[in-house]
């Protein structure tokens, strides 16, 4: 099977089944990567009990494939641009499963870290990569729907690692759980290479292509966007099973049975949210919608928590579903808005700010629910979901359109 295929072939005349066929390889790789990037996240109680670290220092070590991919994504979205997705893909895998056998095989914390720095920093190449099949392949009729189902891949990659690293952690160790991240980039090698062609652009132009941050503020407006819509998805992802597990006195199994259940319903909500984009031809809008839930969600999650309700739990469910909901329109609406020139580095761009921010949480958000409680973290959150609400360009799209 041919890696690329000639510009001049229709995206419309390839099958459906090849599409669905790439969307569902596509999936894979990104669920893949989310589990190197945020599966150290439910190693922190076993960080905590087994190596002797506070909570901040765990939650710093959690972070630390956090902030590979976010050094690297911008570089990971320029071989795309250059080189193709398929490429990118496969090396950026091969790199993933590398990297966490490392960590598999390390004895020290230092050690540790650095192997999941390295895990992360290869994951981010599924990030721009897979976005840029699917805006390739499908139409814009379906690119709302198709991107949401890509998107699921982050709360379904989150759903595994929790249910599978925090009970291996918990019974055999940090080192055990890795092994998790391993296997999953080895499953995702396999499906790409079997599956997955690099779409079809037209002819690269003899000058380069103006860069669509010249134009107008719509995309920095995005970046912006879900960049203060990060803090509320990682406040819950990384804290909501210690939160279970230290306030709630749920064991680790159960805890991570309930947050591979919200990623569920996180995952069905990206598709959902897509699906309406599709149907009202507009991203902005539902983009706006989710951050007005995020806010009280979150909001209602921190004065439950606060006043030690069980209601929290049912909250925390709502906030964990909502709070990942945005991911797919924005990266759909930059894709769209960059073009096919330009769409890695604006899709890495994108995810860097992201990642920037989600790497500052874990550490930040562990020193508010050290000295203030977990009920102020979760309404802190609330807060900068609150701040996206206004930037949100809605108007700016009808004008573009």
């Amino acid at each position: 099977m041919p890696a690329t295929r000639p510009a001049a072939e229709p995206v419309a005349q390839v099958a459906s089944a090849r599409r669905w066929g790439m969307l569902g390889a596509t999936t894979v790789a990104q669920a893949a990567s989310a589990v190197a990037v945020h599966g150290p996240a439910f190693l922190i109680p076993a960080l905590v009990a087994r190596s002797g670290l506070t909570l901040a220092q765990a939650g710093l070590v959690a972070a630390a494939p956090v902030l590979g991919t976010m050094l690297t994504l911008v570089a990971w979205g320029a071989v795309v641009d250059r080189r193709g997705e398929r490429l990118v893909l496969l090396v950026g895998l091969a790199a993933t499963g590398a990297a966490s056998l490392v960590g598999v095989l390390s004895r020290g914390t230092t050690t540790l870290a650095l192997a999941l720095f390295l895990a992360g920093a290869a994951a981010a190449s599924a990030n721009a990569a897979s976005g840029r099949v699917i805006v390739g392949w499908f139409p814009p009729q379906r690119r709302g729907l198709a991107m949401g189902i890509r998107q699921m891949a982050q709360p379904l990659g989150v759903g595994v690692a929790a249910v599978s690293m925090a009970v291996v952690a918990d019974a055999h160790g940090v080192s055990a759980a890795l092994w998790v991240p391993t296997a999953a980039a080895a499953l995702g090698i396999v499906l790409v290479s079997a599956v997955v062609v690099d779409p079809p652009r037209p002819a690269r132009p003899e000058q380069p292509a103006d860069s669509p941050y010249v134009r107008d503020r719509y995309l920095p407006r995005i970046h912006g966007v879900s960049m203060l819509l990060v803090v509320p998805q990682f406040v819950v992802w990384t804290y909501a099973l210690v939160w279970l597990v230290s306030e709630r006195g749920w064991s680790p199994g159960a805890a991570g049975v309930l947050v591979a259940v919200t990623q569920v319903a996180g995952a069905l909500g990206r598709i959902g949210v897509g699906q309406l984009s599709d149907v009202v031809g507009s991203r902005m809008r539902p983009l706006r919608w989710v951050a007005f839930g995020a806010v009280v969600a979150m909001a209602a999650l921190g004065i439950t928590a606060r006043l030690g309700w069980d209601a929290a739990v049912v909250l925390l469910v709502v906030a964990s579903t909502v709070t990942v909901a945005d991911n797919g329109l924005a990266f759909t609406a930059v894709a769209e808005r960059a073009g096919p020139f330009w769409s890695g580095r604006a899709l890495g761009l994108q995810n860097t700010g992201q990642f920037l921010v989600a790497a500052c949480v874990p550490p930040v958000a562990g020193l508010v629910a050290t000295h203030a409680g977990y009920a102020a973290a979760f309404g802190l959150a609330a807060g900068f979901a609150a701040a996206a609400l206004p930037l949100v360009p809605v108007r700016q799209e009808r004008e573009l359109t």
